[in-house]
């Protein structure tokens, strides 16, 4: 088979009109298909009306022959190996720097670079992180290398980086969350063509996933934080508040009570899309639905900004000057804020357990599973797309939750 070339606009990420990227697809044989970025980003009808078109109108003119122009240079490139196809010298010539390409710090880069533009600011983060601990562990004492081979990255190379990780005081759940994004730039370089599926470490490597125990409070600890005294306005009362807001609003993420506004609420409840998942489904996202109690009603009204503007915040966590990043920041203060305080009011009740934000979106499943509420109903109430995803939360409970339930079945009183 001889090896061809087209463009084609990849639209499978991208919204309804958005800009998709236009690439460049090669054919080496019927299951050996590359495809590469040309740099270019196009709407469905700029492409249809300049490439795909035959006699083009004349305000695309200019971009067909541009188009075109990529496909012509790729063909002069594979004419002139007299049929002796060679990928790397085709790498070369037609986009330059292959080495680049097998080099798993720009594609970091260049992914990172996509979404703090795209305003997934929490997710740069994520693959920056992954990418420092990664280059860290690859170079010398002290001296974090500057590049990383995909083809250095084996199954040898994983083993020691997870026992590495281990050593440094860091959990298994750390070390997946690193080596996620790490798999995810190895699809994409595969995807692209920039590298072989044989360079592939993970089909033999699994990332850990760690310990999957959830952590939640009891009715007593619950109650003892709850009505514990604290001095009126002080930082301890307001992390138990915004805590407590969290537990009853379906254990709601600290980053969706940021993101709150007035808009949201109605007469007997309030609404959501999690911010976690806005990008990471291309279903329409459903919003949570909070009954509006009196008790979140109160909090609303004591910590609410004013005035009250649909377009405002309900709280003062961000402000619409603010971009992603800064609201990310704001958010993570925010947290360490409410933490800090919740942990100290905790060692002063002496409470066996280290309270965090983190505890109340259990702490509320656990207790809307004591109350007998359908695994269907706390999905929807969660938030999750799965089933199964709401399932894993009652795998992690403790065991004396389960006892607990096993127990009242029997009990017909």
């Amino acid at each position: 088979m001889a090896v061809k070339v087209n463009l084609y606009l990849d639209e499978r990420k991208i919204e309804k009109g958005e800009k998709a990227p236009v690439k460049l697809r090669l054919y080496m044989s019927r299951t050996d298909i590359r495809h590469y970025h040309t740099g270019r980003y196009l709407l469905a009808e700029q492409f249809d009306e300049s490439y795909l078109a035959t006699k083009p109108k004349k305000a695309y003119k200019d971009l067909k022959i541009a188009l075109d122009g990529i496909v012509v240079k790729a063909n002069t490139i594979i004419s002139k190996m007299d049929g002796v196809f060679v990928l790397a010298k085709f790498e070369r010539e037609m986009f330059g720097a292959p080495l680049s390409a097998m080099d798993v710090v720009p594609h970091y880069r260049n992914y990172i670079t996509e979404l703090t533009k795209n305003e997934r600011a929490g997710t740069a983060s994520n693959y920056a992180l992954s990418m420092k601990s990664l280059l860290a562990f690859a170079g010398k004492v002290k001296q974090p290398a500057t590049s990383l081979s995909f083809a250095s990255v084996t199954v040898d190379f994983l083993n020691r980086y997870e026992k590495w990780m281990v050593a440094e005081g860091k959990s298994k759940t750390t070390v997946g969350i690193y080596l996620r994004p790490l798999r995810a730039i190895f699809n994409q370089a595969i995807e692209e063509g920039s590298i072989v599926a044989d360079l592939y470490p993970f089909k033999k490597y699994k990332i850990p996933t760690g310990q999957n125990i959830k952590k939640a409070l009891d009715k007593s600890e619950l109650k003892k934080l709850y009505t514990a005294e604290l001095q009126p306005s002080s930082y301890k009362e307001k992390a138990r508040d915004f805590w407590f807001f969290s537990y009853q609003c379906n254990g709601m993420n600290f980053r969706d009570i940021a993101e709150l506004k007035y808009k949201d609420i109605h007469k007997k409840s309030f609404s959501f899309l999690r911010h976690k998942t806005l990008y990471t489904t291309k279903d329409k996202p459903k919003p949570i639905i909070v009954p509006l109690t009196e008790p979140i009603r109160a909090m609303i009204e004591r910590y609410g900004t004013k005035p009250i503007v649909p377009d405002n915040y309900v709280f003062p966590i961000l402000n619409k000057s603010m971009n992603e990043t800064e609201k990310m920041r704001a958010n993570q203060n925010f947290i360490r804020f409410v933490n800090q305080h919740l942990q100290k009011l905790a060692k002063d009740l002496e409470l066996d357990t280290a309270i965090s934000t983190y505890y109340a979106r259990h702490t509320f499943t656990t207790s809307a599973i004591r109350s007998g509420a359908k695994m269907e109903l706390i999905q929807e109430s969660l938030g999750h797309h799965s089933l199964s995803t709401t399932q894993n939360y009652w795998a992690g409970f403790e065991d004396d939750v389960k006892q607990g339930i096993a127990d009242k079945l029997m009990d017909f009183g």
